[in-house]
């Protein structure tokens, strides 16, 4: 599983770069979706790469971010109460070890919305106009991934 952040704008972007973030469904800056690992998302991702941060996502981070910026339908908050009540899950560490182990999908619950709106980081983003392996913030993090969005919770 994959964790995509939007850290650059797209005002004078192509198209096709603009049209990439839409079916990812990142439209604004600080925002991040859950994607599986697939041949069409790495596609995606390759081809927003200067745009966005992305890296895999361990079941403990992904567990942190639902809980504190999960929503559902009405901007509520996600709770293991909706969780238990709408999916075959017991509550949030569970469907958060399924969505690590790729068993699972954030659609499974019903309700939930895909995009997580995440706070700036923390003590900022290093530079926006270079990679991660160059010192910047763009790019593939790794493991590194789950310390940003630790930063952005």
């Amino acid at each position: 599983m994959y964790a995509i952040v939007q850290v650059r704008g797209v005002v004078n972007t192509r198209r096709e770069i603009k049209d990439t973030l839409k079916m990812l469904r990142l439209h604004h800056i600080n925002h991040c979706v859950l994607v599986p690992d697939t041949p069409e998302y790495l596609g995606m991702i390759r081809k927003v790469k200067d745009f966005v941060a992305y890296g895999e996502i361990d079941a403990e981070t992904i567990e942190s971010v639902l809980r504190t910026r999960g929503r559902i339908v009405g901007n509520a908050p996600l709770t293991d109460e909706y969780v238990k009540g709408n999916s075959p899950y017991g509550g949030i560490s569970e469907l958060a070890a399924a969505l690590a182990s790729g068993e699972a999908r954030l659609t499974d619950v019903p309700g939930v919305k895909p995009v997580l709106r995440l706070h700036p980081p923390r003590k900022g983003y290093r530079t926006i106009k270079r990679t991660a392996q160059q010192g910047g913030a763009l790019g593939y993090y790794g493991q590194e991934i789950n310390l940003l969005l630790h930063r952005m919770r």
